[in-house]
């Protein structure tokens, strides 16, 4: 009987061995995942542990602490959503957890999702602003923080504002130069093209100015730059300086009234613009200047629909600034005549290199190149002019 108890006894430790082993055992393969959040319309979880080479040291394996919250004025923006591509890849390679966020082009939706983030505990704020005619959106985030890092990018904020906090940085370009690059480039199309796009042959070329945003830093030097440019090189050859269409707008622009820099407000301006300018009439704009790429193709659009920039019709020169697919794509075809390239890819690694190091307790702008370093709050991405050259 003794014999009988111990043989069962045996048995039983036998089985509950087993049993401890098998749930110990584990899938040793690494995971990405990705959680939809409960507003999935404004938000998206990801995370990621894969090893490969990206943000911060590549030797980085491991998946750091914590996550990053970031915010996106508008995800129907096209730069804004080349951005957004870039640097999702960025931080998964860097191996980053990350919640973006579509401020849906309102400033009172960004400040509660950037208290929605930190509630649920954000380590780094990236931060597309939304409002940038004041300070007063920027401060208010950073005060927020209250004193975890903040990344700005893209849309201008001050220096001031920035440096109110030493863990506060912003990334984005030398905003007047894009407005100069382009400038240069429309006067220098222009004196080369100055007899076939002169329609009317009066000597001046009548021009319109799509302005995405009013209050705006980019906006405004764009605007400012992109004509004012044009007209050095035009008069320092002998030529007048462009003539805006409009001798009653005494801005010399159209604005997106929406904020939105979007393709449909160019395509409306200049569907009604024809209406009233035409070759017919003797008055046709001759020259398209945009903020940004979406205006240009949208105004694009309404010259297509009207018989214009489509192969064998005259072609009325379009200029914006981003390439984008689709302006590479305009270029190529010969509707658009050139852009000033925003570099979506590097913007978004350095805010995620940056990020990287923030979360790493390094210096902000450690590994970051020092040619594109302002002082100690800013980092500028170079332009280049797009012709499709």
């Amino acid at each position: 009987m003794k014999k009988l108890h111990k043989k069962i006894l045996c048995i039983l430790l036998s089985v509950t061995m087993l049993v401890i082993m098998t749930a110990c055992g584990g899938n040793d393969n690494n995971s990405n995942s990705n959680a939809t959040p409960a507003d999935s319309s404004s938000t998206t979880d990801s995370s990621s542990t894969t090893d490969n080479s990206g943000a911060g040291d590549a030797a980085e394996t491991t998946s750091r602490e914590g996550s990053v919250a970031v915010f996106y004025y508008t995800y129907s923006d096209t730069y804004i959503s080349s951005v957004r591509a870039a640097l999702d890849s960025a931080l998964d390679a860097a191996g980053i957890k990350y919640q973006d966020y579509d401020s849906n082009n309102s400033q009172t939706t960004q400040s509660e999702q950037v208290t929605t983030a930190l509630t649920q505990g954000a380590k780094v704020l990236v931060v597309n602003l939304v409002d940038t005619g004041s300070d007063d959106a920027a401060k208010n985030i950073i005060s927020q923080a209250n004193g975890i890092p903040v990344i700005f990018f893209n849309r201008s904020v001050s220096e001031e504002a920035v440096t109110s906090s030493d863990k506060c940085v912003f990334v984005g370009t030398d905003y007047e130069m894009a407005g100069h690059m382009q400038g240069e480039m429309i006067g220098n199309y222009l004196l080369e093209n100055y007899d076939t796009l002169d329609l009317n042959g009066d000597g001046t070329i009548s021009y319109v100015m799509f302005k995405g945003q009013e209050g705006n830093a980019e906006a405004d030097a764009r605007t400012q730059y992109g004509q004012e440019d044009a007209d050095a090189i035009l008069t320092g050859a002998g030529k007048p300086a462009l003539s805006f269409y409009d001798s009653a707008n005494s801005n010399k622009y159209l604005v997106d009234q929406t904020g939105a820099w979007s393709s449909v407000a160019a395509t409306e301006y200049m569907q009604t613009i024809m209406s009233q300018y035409s070759e017919a009439n003797n008055n046709m704009v001759e020259l398209v200047i945009a903020n940004n790429d979406e205006m240009a193709i949208g105004a694009i659009t309404a010259l297509q629909n009207a018989g214009y920039n489509k192969d064998g019709a005259t072609v009325i020169p379009v200029f914006g600034v981003d390439a984008t697919d689709a302006a590479k794509d305009a270029i190529a075809a010969g509707s658009m005549i050139g852009t000033i390239k925003q570099d979506a890819e590097g913007m978004a690694n350095t805010i995620a290199d940056i990020t990287a190091n923030f979360m790493d307790g390094k210096e902000a702008f450690d590994g970051v190149d020092s040619a594109n370093v302002v002082g100690t709050w800013r980092v500028n991405i170079p332009y280049a002019t797009y012709t499709g050259e």
